[in-house]
């Protein structure tokens, strides 16, 4: 689904991943652990998610600060080191404003 998103400006957290091999039950569970509790975040906007042999999730927020407070979280903090450990074997996060946004939809 293509995120429902304000008016600009707001931002865009890009997470790009390349994973391991390991393919288990745990992260198909904390995946959808992380995404329940991300949509309970003060400044959480959506999320757009994709994955091939690159995985891409895309999460918008409405202040810098909404970003930070997520990074820090507990559990968030939990999961970012199991995945360091066990399930990437690169990642990139890039931080970007969206200052103009447009679509289509029929």
């Amino acid at each position: 689904m293509i995120a429902k998103t304000p008016r600009p400006p707001y931002y865009a957290v890009i997470f790009s991943s390349v994973r391991t091999d390991i393919d288990d039950k745990e992260y198909a569970e904390l995946a959808e652990k992380m995404e329940a509790l991300v949509k309970q975040q003060d400044g959480f906007l959506g999320v757009e998610s994709a994955r091939n042999e690159l995985g891409l999730t895309i999460s918008y927020w409405r202040d810098l600060e909404s970003i930070r407070n997520w990074k820090i979280h507990a559990d968030h903090v939990f999961a970012q080191r199991l995945g360091k450990e066990r399930w990437y074997k690169s990642y990139k996060t890039r931080i970007a404003l969206v200052d103009r946004d447009y679509g289509f939809e029929k």
